[in-house]
C-alpha cells in the first residue's frame, strides 16, 4: 500500500496575526486627525502626536473601543473586567516608526489585552482566539522595484496612528486552505459589524506563523489578502517540507511574501519578545471595563454570520450546507436575501449563487462585492426561464455575460438572439435536417428509445440550446413513427 502524504502527517500547525483597520473611524487611535488617508498626498495627515514629537500627549479613540468590544464580544472571547488594560511602548527601529515605538497592549509584565480566550467555528471545527488588542498602525514604505531590490525607501506618515485592531489565533489551524477559510469567516464577522470595509487597500494584513514537525515556527509578514495568506502558506510548506527532507534545519524567523513572485524570501531572524523592551505607556490612562457597558453592546450586537446561518435553515428552509455556504460572505448573503423578497423560491436561488455565481468568481479571482450584478437582474433571469423565454442552458450564459458586464438579461437575449424557439415548423425544419445527416442514429432512434436523446441533443446543438425540449422531444418522436420502416417478414 502506498503512503499518501497529507497535511497531518506533516505535522503543520499554523498561527494567524490579524490586523484589521477600522475604516469606519473619522479619526486616527490617538489624535484628531483625518483616518480617511488613502487619497490625500503624502504625509499630509499628521500632527505633533501621531508623529511622537516633544510635549505631545496621546488620547484613546472612544470610539475605536467601542469597536473593539463590538470584535471582542462577536469572537466569543472574555473581555478582561476585573483589571486595569493598559497601552505599553513596543520599542523597535523600523522607518515606518515615527516614534521608534509602537503604542500596542502587552499581555506581560503586567498588561492585558482587552479580550481573551475566544472561538470561531470553521466548517464544524472551533478555531482558539487567544487574545484581541488594540494598537496604532505604523507610516507606510514605498519602494523603487521591490524591497529586495531597491536603493532607497520613502516613507509616508499618513497611515501612522490609524487605529488597528489585532486578533491573535492559537495555532490551531492545520493547512493553509483551513487558514484562508478561516480568514473569510472573520472577515463575514467584522463586516456584519460595519467597523471595517475590506475593500479599502490595507485595511486586512495577515502575519502566518507555520511550523512543520521538526522544524521552527517561521513567520511570514504583512499578506494582504486571505488567498496570499493561503499561497504564502503553500509555498513555505512545500519549501519547509523540501528542506527537512534534505535534513536542513528550519530556524525560527521573519520572511516576507511577494505577490508578484509568489515566493516568501527571508528579511531577518526573528525578534523574541523581550528585545522588543516593551514598558507602560505613561502618557495613557488605563482603561478599566465595566459590566454594564459590556453588557449594552451585547443588546446593540448585530446578526452574525453564525446566526444568520440558523435562520436561514428555518425561514427559508434550505440545508444547513446552502446556509452555511451563503452566510461565510455578507455580500452572498445580501444577494441571497434580496432576490428571495422579489423571487420567493430560496432553494433555486441558493442553487444559482452556490454554483455559476460563485463559479465564476472563483474562476475569475473576484471578490464578491466586483461583480457587477443586481439582485434585479439574477431574479429577472430566473423569471425568464419561468416563463419559458430562456432554458436553464441559455441561462447559463446569460449570468455569465451578466456577471462580466452587468448587462441587464433581456439586453443581452436580445443582442445575442438567445430566446426559446418555440415555434413547431422552426423546430421541425431543424429536425429533418439532423435526420438527414444523421441517418444511423435516425435508423438506433427507431429501434432504441434511448438513442432518440442523441438526435434531440444534436438539433440542441444546432439551435445553440435555444430549441423548446419538449416541442423538439415531440417532434423527433412524431417524425420517428412516420418513417418507422415496417419489420421484413422472414
Amino acid at each position: 500500500m502506498t503512503h499518501v502524504e497529507t497535511k497531518e502527517s506533516l505535522g503543520i500547525k499554523i498561527g494567524l496575526e490579524v490586523h484589521v483597520q477600522l475604516t469606519a473611524l473619522k479619526t486616527k487611535l490617538f489624535c484628531g486627525c483625518d483616518a480617511d488617508y488613502r487619497s490625500a498626498p503624502p504625509n499630509t495627515h499628521t500632527c505633533p502626536i501621531c508623529l511622537g514629537l516633544p510635549g505631545s500627549l496621546p488620547v484613546v479613540n472612544e470610539k475605536a473601543v467601542e469597536s473593539i468590544i463590538k470584535i471582542a464580544l462577536a469572537l466569543n472571547c472574555k473581555i478582561i473586567t476585573d483589571k486595569e488594560v493598559r497601552f505599553f511602548r513596543k520599542n523597535y527601529f523600523y522607518p515606518d516608526l515615527p516614534k521608534g515605538y509602537q503604542i500596542s497592549q502587552y499581555d506581560r509584565a503586567g498588561g492585558f489585552p482587552v479580550a481573551v480566550n475566544g472561538t470561531v467555528e470553521v466548517n464544524g471545527k472551533k478555531i482558539r482566539i487567544r487574545r484581541v488588542h488594540m494598537e496604532e498602525d505604523p507610516g507606510k514604505l514605498s519602494y523603487e522595484g521591490s524591497l529586495e531590490t531597491s536603493q532607497y525607501v520613502l516613507v509616508d506618515y499618513n497611515r501612522s496612528g490609524i487605529a488597528l485592531v489585532e486578533i491573535v489565533t492559537e495555532p490551531d489551524l492545520r493547512s493553509p486552505r483551513e487558514a484562508r477559510v478561516f480568514l473569510q469567516k472573520l472577515r463575514a464577522i467584522i463586516e456584519t459589524l460595519e467597523i471595517a470595509d475590506f475593500r479599502l487597500e490595507g485595511s486586512l494584513r495577515c502575519d502566518a506563523n507555520i511550523s512543520l514537525k521538526g522544524g521552527e515556527r517561521v513567520e511570514v509578514k504583512n499578506i494582504s489578502s486571505y488567498k496570499d495568506v493561503e499561497r504564502a502558506l503553500n509555498y513555505e510548506t512545500l519549501r519547509q517540507k523540501s528542506a527537512l527532507s534534505k535534513e536542513q534545519t528550519i530556524e525560527q524567523e521573519t520572511r516576507h511574501w511577494d505577490e508578484v513572485r509568489r515566493v516568501t524570501y527571508g528579511s531577518r531572524i526573528k525578534e523574541m519578545e523581550h528585545e522588543y523592551r516593551y514598558f507602560n505607556e505613561a502618557d495613557i490612562p488605563s482603561l478599566i471595563f465595566s459590566k454594564d457597558i459590556i453588557e449594552k453592546t451585547a443588546k446593540e450586537m448585530p446578526e452574525l454570520p453564525d446566526q444568520r446561518k440558523t435562520r436561514f435553515i428555518q425561514e427559508y428552509d434550505i440545508p444547513p450546507y446552502d446556509a452555511g455556504v451563503l452566510t461565510g460572505n455578507k455580500h452572498l448573503a445580501d444577494i441571497f436575501e434580496n432576490c428571495v423578497k422579489l423571487y420567493p423560491h430560496p432553494k433555486t436561488v441558493s442553487n444559482w449563487l452556490m454554483t455559476d455565481f460563485l463559479r465564476y468568481v472563483g474562476e475569475h479571482d473576484l471578490e464578491i462585492e466586483e461583480v457587477p450584478i443586481t439582485p434585479n437582474k439574477i431574479v429577472k433571469m430566473l423569471q425568464l426561464i419561468d416563463k419559458g423565454i430562456i432554458s436553464g442552458k441559455i441561462a447559463k450564459k446569460i449570468l455569465k455575460e451578466m456577471l462580466s458586464t452587468g448587462k441587464d438579461p433581456e439586453k443581452i437575449i436580445e443582442e445575442h438572439g438567445l430566446t426559446r424557439i418555440h415555434d413547431e415548423k422552426e423546430i421541425e425544419k431543424v429536425c429533418e435536417e439532423t435526420f438527414n445527416e444523421n441517418p444511423k442514429a435516425v435508423k438506433d432512434a427507431k429501434k432504441d428509445k434511448k438513442a432518440i436523446n442523441y438526435l434531440v441533443g444534436k438539433i440542441m446543438e444546432k439551435t445553440k440550446g435555444r430549441a423548446d425540449p419538449k416541442i423538439t422531444q415531440k417532434i423527433v418522436k412524431k417524425m420517428l413513427k412516420e418513417n418507422r420502416e415496417e419489420p421484413t417478414a422472414e
